[in-house]
């Protein structure tokens, strides 16, 4: 590793910092007939979704209006902060989620699409977001819940923006950036020491190769993980993740 002002030693992310997870989509049938995910968006971060199989959809909302996406194995969606995005089972779907500034979706980068009343009330917001800790039939009926609550207000906003009238959607992010303000300068501190920091390494690096000193390759080295926490509830289905240090924060049902 290439030292110096800002360089400070830290763990070693994964690839450009991101955030790795697996998910199973949930079957759970929702009010409109579909199964699936809760609806949500990140406020600053783009997500993909890698299909390593079965088949079903992802449905956005977003300035280009409402597109339903279809998902196969080996086929790649991805999306940029402010785009909600709900995932739908077609069968036996599995993904492999990157998501761009590891830690910060942990650290609470994502809204779900609760009801306007919901929305504006940041108690009420946060009793109706959080899970009891575990993985069992109590944890799983929270996490219904909270997908019914995410789609019954994802209704309403896909409607007025299939019909024309972007004003609820809108209304919506103006709402999560109200909500997520306070939690700025902690997903700066993450970002800072994460993603950012990665690629400052790499300037430095690239600086110490221009003046012919490689020396940062005396400590190449190579790491090894397996997942840390299997089948919890995530936003769209059952979740497998990493616990790396340094850039995965625990599962907090989030």
């Amino acid at each position: 590793m290439v030292s110096g002002p800002g360089h400070a030693a830290l763990p070693h992310p994964l690839p450009g910092a991101i955030g790795l997870s697996h998910l199973s989509a949930y079957d759970w049938e929702a009010a409109d007939g579909v199964c699936g995910g809760s609806p949500h968006l990140h406020l600053v971060c783009t997500e993909a979704y890698v299909v390593t199989g079965g088949r079903g959809a992802v449905q956005t909302l977003s300035p280009d209006g409402y597109r339903d996406i279809p998902l196969e194995a080996g086929s790649i969606a991805w999306f940029t902060p402010g785009t909600v995005h709900r995932m739908v089972q077609g069968g036996d779907l599995r993904i492999t989620v990157l998501m761009q500034n590891s830690g910060l979706p942990e650290a609470g980068d994502a809204v779900f699409t609760f009801p306007p009343e919901v929305l504006a009330d940041p108690d009420r917001y946060a009793a109706a977001a959080a899970l009891p800790p575990g993985t069992g039939p109590e944890t799983a009926a929270a996490a219904r819940r909270r997908r019914d609550l995410a789609v019954e207000g994802y209704l309403g906003l896909r409607e007025a923006l299939v019909n024309g009238d972007n004003g609820p959607y809108l209304e919506f992010q103006r709402a999560a950036a109200r909500l997520v303000r306070d939690k700025v300068p902690t997903w700066r501190k993450l970002w800072r020491e994460g993603a950012l920091a990665t690629a400052e390494r790499t300037g430095a690096q690239l600086d110490a190769l221009a003046a012919g000193d490689p020396a940062h390759l005396g400590e190449a080295t190579a790491y090894e993980a397996a997942p840390t926490r299997l089948g919890g509830f995530g936003m769209c289905g059952r979740r497998d993740e990493y616990a790396l240090p340094g850039t995965t924060l625990p599962n907090r049902g989030e």
